[in-house]
């Protein structure tokens, strides 16, 4: 499963990177307001940093102005997927774009019947919300299983099932049990992953009981 890390914050996203196990980034409106930075240079840095898929959001909602911000924003590097809303007009400027061959994340997704909308489009990813449908008393990973489901039965279905808005390390390894493509992360979920108090405890005594014999390698 492919791990993104969600977060328009360019010194952590290249501290990340240098892990090797980021395999790209999404980013909104909101993320790149708390960043500070201006959008198209905070876009092509990243891109610079992670040659992976590269989510850049549009700022309108008009259908016209939208498929004229995404052709803006695929032209800053050749890694940009293009964000656009699950509206009316966002699945047409989906189907454009798509068309155009460029690379499009439909995002907010909260129904198994927009997700098919999505595929149908052109979508190269769709972006279930987990977390906040979680938020409302909905269990958002039964959405994901029930996307994967339905995309399972149709190959001519491209569409990757980017599962967002995760709040826990649980609904990563859920993700991928039920056979989701990628999940976008915040960065302390990332790192939480490879977090572990048996680990940690078994590291202790390792070098505990290395020092205690004297073995060097060095």
């Amino acid at each position: 499963m492919k791990l993104f890390i969600d977060s328009a914050d360019v010194s952590e996203i290249r501290r990340l990177a240098q892990s090797g196990l980021v395999d790209g980034v999404t980013t909104n409106p909101s993320l790149i307001a708390k960043s500070g930075g201006d959008i198209a240079e905070t876009i092509a840095e990243i891109c610079s940093i992670v040659p992976g898929p590269i989510s850049a959001e549009v700022l309108s909602i008009d259908y016209e102005i939208m498929v004229t911000e995404g052709r803006k924003l695929a032209k800053i590097a050749d890694n940009v997927v293009v964000k656009l809303p699950l509206t009316w007009d966002g699945l047409r400027a989906c189907k454009v774009l798509s068309d155009e061959g460029t690379q499009v994340n439909v995002t907010v997704c909260f129904s198994a019947a927009q997700a098919m909308l999505a595929a149908k489009a052109g979508a190269t990813f769709v972006s279930p919300f987990v977390g906040r449908l979680n938020d409302i008393g909905s269990e958002g990973m039964e959405l994901i299983d029930d996307i994967c489901t339905i995309f399972s039965q149709y190959p001519e279905f491209e569409t990757e099932v980017l599962v967002a808005s995760v709040r826990q390390v649980s609904q990563v390894v859920d993700a991928g049990r039920m056979g989701a493509h990628a999940a976008t992360l915040p960065p302390k979920i990332f790192e939480g992953m490879f977090m572990h108090p048996l680990t940690d405890k078994a590291i202790k005594t390792f070098v505990e009981d290395a020092e205690k014999s004297g073995q060097k390698i060095l």
